[in-house]
Order: C-alpha cells, then sequence, then structure tokens
C-alpha cells in the first residue's frame, strides 16, 4: 500500500509539472493575443487616417473644380462617417473586428484549449495526490497553491462559457503559473498525515468554499486592475489625448468592468461569509471555542470586513470609479497576505503551512 502511495505522490508531482508547462504555453498564447490584436489596432489606425486625409484632400480637389472656395463648408465633407468608430459590446470596435478578425480567433481559441488541457491534467495531479495522502489535499502550503490555482482555472473556464473574458486569460493564467510555480518550487512539502485539528469533514466545507471564494476573488481582482488602466485611458482620450494604449480597445469600458466585478464579488462574499461561518463551527467543534483570535481567524474577519466594505460603499455611498476599484483590489491583497504570510509566518492554531517539514 505504501508504494502505491508513493505511486501516486510521484505521478501527482509529474502532472503537476505537465500543467504547468501547459499553463505557460497558453500564457503565451494570450501574450501573442494582445500583441496580435494591438499590431492590427495600430494598422487600422493608420489606415483610417491615411483614408481621412484621401478623403479631404478628394474634397478639396472637388470644391475646387467646381470653383467652390475652401470657407464653402467643412474640409471633411468627403469623409463618410464609418463603422469603424461603432464600439461593440465587447469593447472591440467595429473595424478592429474587421482588422483583427480570424487570427484573434484563432489565437484566443488555442490560449482558452491550452487552459482547458493544463486546467484538466492539473485535476489529475490534484487528485492523485489526494489519493497518495488518502485525504483532501488541503493540508499544507504546497496543496493549499495547487489545489487553489487548479479552483482559479476552473472558476475561470467556467465563466468563460458565459461571458467573452479572454481578455482576461494574461492577467489570470499568469497568476495560476505564479502559483503553480511557487508551490513546486518555495511550498513544495512530501506527502504527510494531518496535525489532528485538521482530521474533520469541516475541512472539506471549511476550505472548499475559501478556494472557490478566492478564485472569484482573483476574476475581480485582475478586473480591477484593468479598469483602472482602462479609466486611466477613458480620461485621456476625453481629454484629446492621442491613445497609446490601444490594446485596451480589447477590452470593456471601465463601467463594464465595474459593475461586472461588483456582481463577481457579490457571489464571492457570500461564500466567504460562510467559510467565516463554518470556520467558527469547526473552532468550536476542535478547540472548543467559535472564536479566538487566532491570526488566521483575524485575517479572515478581515478579509470579510474589506468587502462588506467595498459593496457596502458601492451601493449605499456612490463610492465608483477607482475608488471601487481600488478597495477590491486591497481585498485581494488581503487574501493573498491571509493564505501566505499569515500560514507562514505566524503561529498560532492554524499553522499549518507545512514548509520545510
Amino acid at each position: 500500500m505504501q508504494d502505491i502511495n508513493e505511486g501516486f505522490a510521484q505521478l501527482s508531482e509529474q502532472l503537476m509539472l505537465v500543467a504547468g508547462m501547459a499553463y505557460a504555453v497558453a500564457f503565451c498564447a494570450y501574450v501573442w493575443d494582445l500583441f496580435t490584436f494591438s499590431k492590427a489596432a495600430k494598422a487600422g489606425l493608420a489606415g483610417q487616417e491615411t483614408s481621412a486625409q484621401a478623403g479631404v484632400l478628394a474634397g478639396v480637389g472637388a470644391r475646387g473644380a467646381t470653383g467652390q472656395g475652401l470657407e464653402s463648408g467643412p474640409q471633411d465633407r468627403g469623409v463618410r462617417p464609418s463603422s469603424k468608430t461603432h464600439a461593440g459590446s465587447d469593447g472591440v470596435t467595429a473595424g478592429d473586428s474587421m482588422l483583427y478578425g480570424k487570427e484573434r480567433r484563432v489565437v484566443a481559441r488555442v490560449a482558452v484549449a491550452l487552459t482547458v488541457v493544463a486546467a484538466v491534467v492539473q485535476g489529475f495531479a490534484v487528485v492523485f495526490r489526494g489519493l497518495a495522502a488518502g485525504r483532501v489535499p488541503w493540508g499544507n502550503m504546497y496543496e493549499f497553491c495547487t489545489t487553489g490555482s487548479f479552483a482559479v482555472a476552473i472558476v475561470f473556464l467556467l465563466v468563460l462559457t458565459r461571458r467573452d473574458l479572454r481578455f482576461l486569460g494574461t492577467f489570470v493564467v499568469g497568476l495560476i503559473l505564479l502559483m503553480v510555480v511557487a508551490a513546486s518550487v518555495a511550498f513544495w512539502t512530501p506527502v504527510g498525515h494531518l496535525v489532528p485539528a485538521l482530521q474533520s469533514y469541516w475541512l472539506v466545507i471549511h476550505v472548499s468554499i475559501a478556494v472557490l471564494s478566492s478564485a472569484f476573488f482573483t476574476l475581480t481582482f485582475a478586473m480591477s486592475v484593468l479598469q483602472l488602466f482602462q479609466s486611466r485611458r477613458e480620461a485621456a482620450i476625453a481629454a484629446g489625448k492621442k491613445d497609446k494604449a490601444l490594446v485596451m480597445r480589447l477590452v470593456p469600458n471601465a463601467l463594464s468592468l465595474e459593475n461586472l466585478s461588483y456582481r463577481i464579488n457579490g457571489i464571492a462574499f457570500v461564500g466567504w461569509t460562510l467559510t467565516l461561518m463554518f470556520g467558527s463551527i469547526w473552532a468550536e467543534k476542535a478547540w472548543g471555542r467559535f472564536w479566538g483570535w487566532d491570526t488566521k481567524e483575524v485575517w479572515t474577519f478581515v478579509i470579510w470586513v474589506v468587502y462588506a466594505g467595498y459593496l457596502h460603499a458601492r451601493a449605499t455611498k456612490g463610492w465608483t470609479g477607482t475608488r471601487a476599484a481600488w478597495l477590491s483590489i486591497v481585498g485581494y491583497l488581503c487574501v493573498v497576505f491571509n493564505f501566505t504570510i499569515v500560514n507562514m509566518y505566524f503561529s498560532g492554531l492554524h499553522s499549518y503551512a507545512g514548509v520545510g517539514s
């Protein structure tokens, strides 16, 4: 039986390595997708400027031929309104879609397909880790990172079935890749037994909801960062400045990003509330009290307060735009701090990092 467990552990690590390589290739594909779009947008912009100049010259020539002076009408009379200035619901203009078109669909689809393959392989790696340990694989930092990154990938792919969020691929898959690398390089821990406090069915309930909620928070973090960039770009364009970030044409406007982030944060907040409640129940079962001001408990509550403040401020106090985005980002940084720094450097009843053991 011991040989079988060791075999599962080795297979899990090998599959995790394959998943990491697949995520790396998918990340490159998402980056290439953005680069291709930016290149096409620049070419399209140059083409529009050339067409506009030609139209102006043609208009001037026509007026000169008929004896009309330049004062008789606007110089750009020869330029007709173009559908290239009409933005679609996905943030890409009609002209951009025509210029980018088929190549973008191919690159983006390849990137998503690679993400699916990587997630499937990683899923098997997580399962084999659990079989090797004879328990759910959530007992140390290595297992938290591998399972958490898998949850982020699944949530991202599921949301893709409802919304075209492929523009988030670079950021989301980049974070997943970072978590997988950190797990393999910095947090690797051999398969071992759980401490007595973790040997409970509440582990499955509490940690699974926490990981799922964190996955949703990861998506909203990426959206909030993009919202800040998009908001700054829109303000610059409104001020009459040249659009230097053409790749952001692929991203919905700042308001759309904010609204979607708000809705997803609402779902994640419900999950985090259940995480806090079930954690308290588990603490009472394990240690005979619902709350003990342990570092992990405090930071779980801090995260709840930050996101509660975000939802309340945006819904009732008019905290919209960049302020709402920054609150969402601060909330996610608290999540990262809770899952990394608190686990690794703060002693307490929740010291399950397993680093170096």
